[in-house]
Parts: structure tokens; sequence; C-alpha cells
């Protein structure tokens, strides 16, 4: 492994070198350097003693994906529901819990049968269904509607709720298309809405999980954070920045963001001589390998007050054929069959399968100071329905 600090200086290195060229040519590439060496010069606190893999993957659900006709869609989705099951209903996580999944499902591609398919699925104990979007030229007051109207019809349509516990208000998490949340997009594309975050919260998002965006343009300066972002509706990408969860209270009137790992990866270097990055995407070209997990560790995306605890969002397009592949065929067997041989072969390391709504419970009650197991508080803060569809 490289050392810590050579790792500090060629992250440097690359900033300093290629300042002017990549910040013009690759400004996705360019921050995250920046935010690396700044990472870098931080302190991130590290376990000492047991280490608990808090597992979310959170997928970008979209059957209708590259204009798919209805037949081959339905056949995306249909995989989904047989496959995912036969595969999976075998393996444990450290409490007993199977893999657990979270579709974001497009409110721009809903189809009635689709989400009533993958209802079923997650009725069964496999994952939960969340909220994602692609949109373009925008305002607020239409997202506003949109986002509305389609918690109330998930609702009443197909049973599909989460409620905060106190308030009893209907909640969702949210994953924006095309990564351009808040505007971020250089060219003003794929969105519109300035004052996103706050819609957001204001429509009941009780966290978004589009982050990390690499290598696009609308990365964040800020990486590997769960953190609160206040909105300031005169610009966009109000989220580029905002205070870690644990740090200090939470800003009045911010939203809470949950980013997955962005890290330099020393395994496999590229001509033998430079890191590659891991941006915790799962895709045909990048299936999950036990390795992998060494670089969503030493991401560090934590709240302080649990350093044993290391949340892991990874993202990916899971309905597209080449992608299923990765998710539903041997190369997923092999990662959950791995986690469960490293678990056993050492005591310390404890490995928890979550959806996006479990991982914000964790990390509310590690936030409160929680000291306890991760399965007693799955469900303190949020929870989500079991009913039967209404109508279909």
């Amino acid at each position: 492994m490289i050392p810590a600090f050579s790792m500090l200086l060629t992250c440097l290195a690359a900033v300093g070198i290629g300042l002017g060229l990549v910040k013009a040519r690759r400004p996705g590439l360019y921050r995250f350097l920046t935010a690396c060496a700044l990472q870098s010069l931080g302190r991130r606190r590290r376990a000492v003693g047991d280490v608990h893999l808090i597992l979310c993957i959170a997928d970008h659900f979209e059957p209708k994906f590259n204009g798919a006709a209805p037949d081959l869609a339905d056949a995306r989705v249909a995989r989904w529901v047989r496959e995912y099951p036969e595969r999976f209903r075998g393996f444990q996580d450290s409490d007993g819990r199977p893999p657990r999944y979270s579709f974001f499902y497009p409110i721009d591609h809903y189809e009635p049968a689709h989400v009533e398919a993958l209802a079923g699925l997650c009725r069964a104990g496999f994952g939960e269904i969340e909220v994602h979007l692609h949109h373009d030229d925008d305002t607020s007051e239409n997202l506003r509607t949109t986002l509305l109207a389609h918690k109330e019809m998930m609702a009443s349509r197909h049973g599909i709720e989460t409620r905060d516990r106190v308030t009893g208000e209907k909640v969702y998490a949210f994953i924006h298309g095309d990564w351009a949340l808040d505007n971020s997009r250089p060219d003003g594309r794929c969105c519109g809405v300035n004052d996103e975050l706050d819609v957001l919260r204001e429509t009941g998002c009780y966290a978004d999980f589009t982050m990390p965006s690499y290598p696009s343009a609308t990365q964040t300066r800020k990486i590997n954070s769960i953190y609160y972002a206040t909105d300031d509706p005169r610009k966009p990408k109000s989220h580029d920045q905002g205070i870690d969860v644990g740090a200090d209270r939470a800003p009045k009137d911010s939203l809470l963001l949950i980013q997955g790992p962005l890290a330099l990866d020393w395994s496999r270097p590229k001509w033998g001589i430079f890191p590659r990055i891991e941006n915790g995407c799962l895709q045909g070209n990048q299936p999950a390998r036990i390795e992998r997990v060494d670089a969503w560790l030493r991401a560090g995306v934590q709240v302080a007050t649990r350093p044993d605890w290391y949340f892991v969002k990874l993202h990916t397009h899971g309905a597209p054929e080449g992608n299923q592949e990765a998710l539903l065929g041997s190369p997923m067997v092999e990662f959950h069959e791995a986690l469960a041989r490293r678990s056993e072969g050492d005591p310390s390391f404890h490995y928890h399968y979550v959806t996006a709504r479990e991982m914000v419970n964790l990390v509310k009650a590690a936030e409160a100071g929680w000291k306890g197991t991760v399965e007693a508080v799955r469900d303190r803060y949020l929870v989500q329905s079991r009913q039967d569809a209404i109508v279909v």
C-alpha cells in the first residue's frame, strides 16, 4: 500500500501541474483532485477496534433507459423481480438481513405496472422505492407540484409511503437525474431550479443521495461527506459546501446530503504508476469486488460520533442489460460471498445491508450520540409502510 503521505504528495502534484489544463478540459476531475488534497490535509477519525460497513446500493432504476420499447422495459423489470430473490435470499449480513436495495424510480418514466412489480419485491423484504427525476428548464412552482403529486400518488395508488415517526409527514429520498442537482450543470441544462434544495426539503425530502457525480462537471468540491447544505436561491449548486453532520447543529432550513465514496484507488494503478479513481459506481465494467471495500472504507464517509460506522452509498443504473449482469449475475453473488468470508475470518469486521431510509436513520442516530447496535435503530426516525397496493 502506498503511504498516506505519498498519496498526498501525488494528489497535490496532480493538482498543481494540471491546474489550468485540467480545470478547462475536465472540471469534474479538477474538483475531485482539489477536494482530495484538502481532505488529505484534514484529520478523519478512524475506528479503533470494530468496523461496521453500512452498505446501501442506490439505483437510478430506469427501465425505459435509452428509449427502450415497452416490451424491453417490461422485461428489464421482470428480470429484477424474478432473479433478485433467487440470487440473494440466501445471504445474510451481520444482523441476519438479506441484501437490501434502494430503487430510485424516475417520476418522468412512471409506469404503474413497473412500480407495482418492484413494490412486491420490496414488500418481501428486499428493498424500498424512492424518488428519481430528470427535468430540464423547470421552475420552482412546477417542481414543487410534481414532487407533491408523485408522493401522494405513490401512497394512494401503490401503498408506498415513508413517514417521519414524530411529525407523521410523508417523506422521501431523492436522486437527481443527470447529476444536475440544484441546477449544477455549467450550461444550466437538466434542471433550471436554483432553489431546488429548498423545494426538496419543503416537499418532504429527508435526504439527497445524488453525489458523487464524478466525472461530471456537476461534481461538488465537498466529497466523502454526510452534511447539511443550505440553499442560496440566488445561485446554483448550493450543495458545493455544507456543515458535516455531528460537527455542529444542523443549520436552519438545510437539507441532508449523503455522498458515496470518491477516492484514489492505488490497488490497480494505471500503467503501473497512476492511481485510478474509485467513485462508488457499480456497472458492467465496475462490478462489486471485495478488493474495492478497502477503498470505500478509506474514503471515510462517517459521522464523527460513531467512528466505527462507515457509511458506503454506492450508485448504479441497474435496469440496462449490461449492468444487470454485474448486479444480478455472478459478480454480485461472488461479492456477497466474499463479504461473508471476510466477516467470518475477522471478528472485528461487520457488515450491514441497508436501504436509503435505513441509512438516514443510522446517520441521525449517530448524530444523536447513539452507542448501541445498528439493528436497533434501522427504523428509529423514519418508518415505511408495508401496505398492499390500493389501485393498480
